[in-house]
């Protein structure tokens, strides 16, 4: 199963911008997920959990751009934001409630929460294999 950048753009369209997101950048990530996802394990989904690996990478990879814009460090860790205030008004959220315990780097998107999630599920359990 292969994805193209053209499909990841199709089922995921939040990552049409080819100036933030371009194809060389897409298919290097795509390249990682093909190699991270087991296609024994996710079978039909194989498809999802490589898309939804790269759509972490490329999230992560545009906040970085986003810091480096502005003159910030790209690459710094910073994990979900808690609580915000500006002038009079704040806001703060219950981070524990959509991340996932001992998820580390896949918790820094919705993407990576997904895919973990998933991927949790599916390395569930022995497998067998057809010879």
């Amino acid at each position: 199963m292969t994805v193209t950048s053209a499909q990841l753009r199709s089922d995921f369209p939040e990552f049409a911008n080819t100036t933030t997101y371009p194809d060389s950048l897409v298919n290097m990530w795509l390249t990682v997920a093909n190699s991270l996802v087991n296609a024994d394990r996710w079978v039909e989904l194989t498809n999802l959990g490589i898309e939804l690996v790269t759509c972490h990478h490329l999230a992560i990879s545009a906040r970085d751009q986003l810091a480096a814009a502005v003159g910030g460090s790209p690459g710094e860790v910073k994990g979900p934001t808690a609580s915000k205030s500006v002038d009079k008004v704040s806001v703060s959220y219950d981070t524990s409630a959509v991340s996932m315990a001992d998820a580390g780097f896949w918790n820094m998107t919705a993407y990576g929460i997904r895919f973990l999630g998933l991927a949790r599920m599916f390395g569930a359990g022995g497998l067998q294999i057809n010879c």
